[in-house]
């Protein structure tokens, strides 16, 4: 039994269709939802470690630019603003 061209494109148009409306109504992020909860946990814990551990050592290199880049200033020896990033890098490096 053959199934005209015609029904065949009503089709194929219903399914793009219907695959609209589920990408649009977020089916899959429900289902994940609903799924196992304890690998949901899992999962969300081990995110959140890695991105507590990125941003640590992030804030670390960008620190550590910044006060290379303020001991350069320092040494260009400008009058008012050298004292005062002279200090901040002197407790900076204190504090280390």
């Amino acid at each position: 039994m053959w199934i005209g061209n015609k029904k065949i494109k009503v089709l194929e148009e219903a399914i793009k269709a219907l695959d609209l409306t589920l990408k649009k109504s977020n089916i899959v992020e429900l289902s994940y939802l609903l799924g196992n909860k304890k690998e949901i946990i899992l999962r969300n814990l081990v995110a959140g470690i890695f991105r507590g551990v990125g941003i640590g050592i992030g804030v670390t290199i960008i620190t550590a630019i910044l006060v290379i880049l303020l001991q350069k200033i320092v040494t260009l020896n400008i009058p008012v603003i050298g004292e005062y990033i002279a200090d901040i890098v002197e407790i900076v490096e204190k504090s280390r």
